[in-house]
């Protein structure tokens, strides 16, 4: 839940935003030594160091030491460990909840279950980075001169990995681009819930159709998405925050439930290409992904 297509624009006021009403500075910190290392990598398309993402992480501690941040996003599933002490309830479950964005990352920005296969540091803004399915796929199934969503920062071929995020809120908001669409001038401060699910995409017209799995609708009064996958395994839940690459040297201060499924599922790349060209959420190509949150004072205890 974050990059571009879920990036914090909500209310501005001059130069700032109104979030939670806590007014936070729109204008960028100053850039760090490693995000200048990571954009020289980016425009060379070479993958950064250790080093790089390691300087991230010094930064996201440095920033947010002391200063209140609510438990982050992503992690490792598979570690239950975190001391983060800031507590939030948990959101009601996703249909009793209003449906406001869908968008998707390249490249699984949580770790566990079946997508556990690391992509590597990537450009240090987010891109080849990642977890990928760590199943096997058929010849067939990764074949195909087939490519979607492409953009500055390439595109969607077969083979691929991809975590989408249905992203729900407690506000009378209706289905749109942004994070914008899950907030209100009535409810600024709305809980959130992210359903996750994560596809490899195949040249296979018999896998599912993404512009089925991101069909919309009311029931009982509430937008809801109506065909998020049931059968890929009970949702990890746990608290948490937005993601995306721009979260990587600085906290996000918005708070999040998630419940990430365990189970990766195949779908129709053609049909991704599809929803690409035709969704309300002015949705066209995949967004990066945050460095995964290893820092245990920014991460939530996942209950047993």
């Amino acid at each position: 839940m974050g990059g571009v297509g879920i990036t914090l624009t909500p209310l501005k006021i001059g130069n700032k935003m109104k979030i939670n009403n806590v007014y936070v500075a729109a204008t960028a910190i100053a850039v760090s030594v490693a995000g200048v290392l990571a954009h020289a990598a980016s425009e060379s398309s070479e993958m950064v160091s250790d080093d790089v993402i390691a300087g991230h992480r010094a930064a996201l501690a440095s920033s947010t030491e002391g200063q209140g941040f609510g438990p982050q996003s992503p992690r490792d599933l598979g570690s239950l460990a975190g001391t983060n002490e800031r507590l939030f309830e948990a959101a009601p479950d996703y249909t009793e909840m209003n449906l406001c964005n869908i968008h998707m990352h390249e490249g699984a920005e949580h770790k566990g279950g079946e997508f556990t296969k690391y992509a590597g540091n990537g450009d240090g803004m987010g891109y080849g980075t990642g977890f990928l399915y760590s199943g096997e796929l058929s010849d067939s199934e990764k074949a195909g001169d087939i490519s979607v969503g492409g953009g500055e920062h390439g595109d969607l071929v077969p083979g691929d990995t991809i975590e989408v995020h249905y992203v729900h809120s407690s506000a009378q908001v209706t289905p749109g681009p942004t994070l914008g669409a899950c907030l209100s001038e009535s409810i600024m401060n709305p809980q959130l819930r992210v359903e996750t699910q994560v596809f490899v995409l195949v040249n296979d017209e018999t896998a599912l159709d993404f512009t089925k799995l991101t069909e919309i609708g009311v029931v009982n009064g509430k937008h809801q998405a109506l065909n998020i996958p049931s059968d890929t395994g009970a949702p990890i839940q746990y608290a948490g925050s937005t993601t995306g690459p721009g979260y990587n040297e600085k906290g996000s201060p918005l708070q999040v439930s998630w419940s990430v499924r365990p189970q990766v599922a195949k779908v129709n790349i053609n049909t991704v290409g599809d929803w690409f060209g035709n969704n309300v959420f002015d949705e066209n190509h995949a967004h990066g992904v945050r460095n995964l949150v290893v820092n245990q004072a920014l991460l939530s205890k996942i209950a047993e």
